[in-house]
């Protein structure tokens, strides 16, 4: 996920979010505002983190107004100090005023997974093992929320059940076991296909290597079953840790030696980065 395509893919959704805010119009805008006013506001950073999201920020107001000019001191990735200017919104006041909440929405949230996933890949540094992220997402914010992971520096899991095979509890259960839903979805699925299963016990993972799955989910094993996981499968398949993984408790994780560890937590829990458009005044053209 990168910034053209979630920027080739968010229109739509920024406008259903203006919509849900602004459903006929902005009464309180247009009570104090009534013609247009050029004005200025500046966005600034109200605690230290990490950026992601700007050019959704600026693209909500463009929506409004395509004149909408945005002056940004910063850009994606970027660490930030409580206290920064972060960027100058220069346009009609209405289109600042209408605007405002939903574009710090997008910026909070975007900039709070960010924050949060790049605490964890600091945490991970020096070790082989990537971070990835979930489908454990907010409906239609997918698209923002995964790229902001990356620019955290974290890596995206698969987009959508489109996007690749993950054979989880119930699909195995659905199959019959492990064995016949491996074999099933090789059968099923092009060869360029890789095919992951989720076992949650040692027995279930040689039943899996067995059956030639490329990719082993380690799904709430205890530390030590993962570390003997990982000794039986002896990269005849990459494995993936996964199950409540928070910055909290990644450390005991670090030295288990899996290729990957996905959090669901980087999308689902990540605080907001505080951030606040203030100082907004008119100027004369």
């Amino acid at each position: 996920m990168n910034e053209i395509t979630m920027c080739l893919n968010a229109d739509d959704l920024i406008r259903s979010a203006l919509q849900e805010d602004i459903s006929s119009e902005d009464v309180t805008t247009n009570a104090v505002m009534r013609h247009y006013q050029l004005g200025k506001v500046e966005l600034l950073a109200k605690q230290n983190g990490v950026l992601a999201g700007l050019a959704v920020f600026a693209r909500v107001f463009q929506l409004l107004d395509p004149r909408t000019e945005i002056v940004f001191h910063f850009q994606d990735g970027d660490a930030v100090q409580k206290g920064d200017l972060v960027a100058v919104v220069t346009g009609d006041i209405r289109v600042l005023l209408s605007g405002e909440r939903t574009a710090l929405n997008y910026l909070q949230r975007m900039s709070g997974i960010a924050t949060y996933t790049r605490s964890i890949v600091n945490l991970l540094q020096g070790s082989k093992t990537k971070l990835l992220d979930t489908r454990k997402t907010t409906p239609n914010m997918r698209v923002f929320e995964k790229y902001a992971v990356k620019v955290g520096g974290g890596c995206n899991h698969r987009y959508n059940l489109s996007d690749g095979i993950l054979l989880k509890d119930n699909h195995i259960g659905a199959a019959g076991g492990v064995k016949e839903a491996v074999r099933m979805a090789k059968e099923y699925a092009p060869f360029v296909r890789k095919v992951e299963v989720e076992v949650e016990n040692l027995e279930m993972l040689k039943q899996a290597l067995e059956a030639g799955a490329d990719i082993i989910m380690l799904d709430n094993m205890s530390v030590e079953d993962m570390k003997e996981a990982v000794r039986l499968t002896a990269g005849r398949a990459e494995t993936e840790c996964s199950g409540n993984v928070t910055k909290e408790n990644i450390a005991k994780l670090i030295d288990i030696g899996v290729d990957y560890i996905s959090s669901g937590a980087l999308t689902h829990s990540a605080p907001i980065l505080d951030l606040s458009l203030k100082n907004l005044h008119p100027i004369c053209e």
